[in-house]
């Protein structure tokens, strides 16, 4: 078995990538995306079609609700049960996606966390109804560690929340008693460099056509069901549907927004994966499988 990761900003052509390259070398493909792991977010997501998850196994699709909980650990043991199944299988693998955070945690790995107690996840459920006074005692007990989280994001203060009270001991103490263990150790990283003004045209065109198909009445459809808390309705291209339904902005300053959100969420994702793999092999979508091909092709095993 043989792996690979293909990274890149949103709308750079991973997807497209990724598949050719499953195809011709017998692989699977494990997503690497924040939106497509939630069923029912097919448009929001540009999640791939029928027909190609059809011509190729992807994993991390259609995974959970959009109510339900994703974590980094969840995508952790998925990437073992697939790396199993592609084991099992006489199958090589494909990571690819813009979520590249979750590769990050596969090669530094995770701290074990503990099991936690009803009477700690009512305790928790409780101060968050107070966001900002739960903030504030995770920064006086631990201010360094809080230093790095926004006071307005509640599902990390509810992590940090959860493992203070069930273990007694700040986010810093508990993580240095209980170091993180990588899960991958090596692993070929190929990052698609593509010219901004390139992608922003990418960018327009993706979201006029997520439009065509739908957008609007898929993001009625997942309100009606499921309101607007959970996390997975909070991603660029469904909160601009939000502000159009509610009369506070117009179809095509709506459509302008998400495409402005959405470069900048590209730009981020670019820093991101410069930032934070180092032996990355950055190059444009030809070169990378040209590259990948005769990584599959050769005869050397990580």
């Amino acid at each position: 078995m043989k792996e690979l990761a293909i990274i890149g900003p949103t709308a750079s052509g991973k997807s497209d990538l990724a598949l050719q390259l499953a195809q011709e070398n017998n692989a699977y493909i494990l997503s690497l995306d924040s939106l497509s792991i939630y069923k029912e977010i097919d448009i929001a997501s540009a999640k791939p079609s029928k027909a190609e998850l059809a011509q190729v196994k992807h994993f991390g699709v259609d995974v959970v609700f959009p109510h339900e909980s994703f974590s980094v650990a969840t995508f952790s043991r998925l990437y073992q049960d697939v790396k199993a199944r592609c084991l099992n299988e006489d199958k090589n693998l494909i990571i690819v996606g813009g979520s590249s955070f979750y590769l990050k945690s596969l090669l530094d790995g995770l701290s074990k966390i503990p099991e936690y107690s009803q009477q700690t996840i009512e305790t928790v459920a409780h101060m968050l109804q107070d966001l900002p006074n739960a903030y504030a005692t995770l920064y006086h007990a631990d201010p360094t560690y809080m230093a790095s989280i926004e006071s307005s994001d509640a599902y990390r203060i509810e992590k940090m929340l959860l493992l203070h009270v069930q273990t007694g001991q700040t986010p810093t103490r508990y993580f240095e008693a209980h170091p993180p263990q990588p899960i991958i150790t090596k692993l070929p990283i190929y990052a698609i460099d593509v010219a901004r003004e390139y992608l922003k045209e990418r960018i327009s065109l993706r979201t006029q056509k997520m439009l065509e198909m739908g957008l609007i009445d898929e993001i009625a459809s997942l309100e009606h069901r499921y309101g607007r808390a959970p996390n997975a309705l909070k991603a660029i291209g469904i909160i601009e549907v939000f502000e159009f339904l509610d009369g506070r902005v117009s179809k095509e300053a709506m459509k302008e927004s998400i495409i402005t959100h959405t470069a900048q969420l590209a730009k981020r994702q670019q820093t991101f994966n410069r930032t934070q793999f180092s032996d990355a092999h950055h190059a444009n979508v030809a070169k990378i499988y040209q590259d990948a091909t005769r990584f599959f092709s050769s005869d050397d095993v990580l």
